[in-house]
């Protein structure tokens, strides 16, 4: 698993995101300009200077930074309001015995659990696990028009949930099957994005097509193959999406290809016509 990763011997760097102006996305060759300044990092270029206020629970403060969507919740609902299984267990009845549950702190637990009333079972709720792909063409990358909500007729990388009884590789390239009716081979991770708030873990992996076949699949509207200067940063669907992109795009502007890790903390009340909903705490790369 992708969380087993031995982080010391990876070498991780921290990379804070600064705050952006969420009305437009740096051109490629402000881009470039601020990569070439020998005062700010090529992992920062995408992102302009923020004040220096930070939290005290980030590693290195807390910096703001724009988004182009909002993420759905485990059951497949907008997350347009903080999600009530997230720090609120909301397990009503016992998936053992069918009694009703209790909101109590059992023995020996610091946090409030679902405890069934009949057989005493304890139920914890765990983060949906979202896989997908980046799949790489032609110096161009492939996204997905979305047909369904939330976040309908906004692009998106090919992702999903994963299924029980297959790994998150295998998730991966099922979902870009499906939603793009595309083969491709997977060649390394490349990111994996954890969004607490709405109890969502990302793991995003580099493909690359096996032929240049591809078409719309059942859930997209159309697919298409773009540069990374033509991007639509405008239309994107979820924030995961913009995230994995900008870091993408930074990477090739810097000519190395990296492993990313961070934390995307979605804001109370966020909607998908948002385009300020998330912070990033701190980024972590190899």
């Amino acid at each position: 698993m992708l969380r087993s990763l031995h982080l010391p011997l990876l070498r991780f760097a921290l990379s804070p995101f600064h705050r952006c102006n969420p009305s437009r996305i740096p051109s490629s060759r402000a881009i470039a300009s601020l990569s070439k300044s020998p005062a700010i990092a090529p992992s920062n270029a995408f992102f302009l200077a923020s004040s220096s206020r930070s939290r005290s629970r980030s590693v290195s403060g807390a910096f703001r930074t724009c988004s182009g969507g909002s993420e759905t919740n485990p059951d497949g609902n907008i997350a347009a309001a903080p999600s009530p299984s997230v720090g609120n267990p909301n397990i009503r009845f016992c998936q053992a015995c069918g009694s009703p549950t209790k909101q109590v702190i059992p023995d020996g637990e610091e946090k409030v659990r679902s405890v069934c009333t009949g057989c005493g079972r304890i139920h914890y709720e765990n983060p949906k696990m979202v896989v997908g792909c980046l799949v790489e063409h032609d110096n161009k990358v492939l996204l997905c028009r979305r047909k369904i909500e939330p976040s309908y007729g906004l692009w998106t990388l090919p992702a999903g949930y994963v299924e029980v009884g297959e790994s998150a590789a295998g998730g991966a390239i099922r979902e870009t099957l499906e939603e793009a009716r595309a083969e491709v081979e997977i060649l390394s991770p490349f990111a994996q994005l954890d969004i607490p708030r709405i109890g969502q873990s990302y793991i995003i992996f580099r493909a690359r097509l096996k032929t240049p076949d591809f078409s719309p699949g059942p859930e997209s509207l159309e697919c298409a193959l773009f540069a990374i200067d033509d991007i639509p940063f405008h239309s994107l669907a979820f924030s995961s999406v913009i995230v994995t992109l900008k870091m993408y795009i930074e990477d090739i502007k810097a000519g190395k290809l990296k492993f990313h890790y961070c934390t995307i903390n979605k804001r109370p009340g966020a909607s998908p016509s948002d385009l300020r909903t998330f912070d990033i705490d701190y980024h972590l790369h190899s």
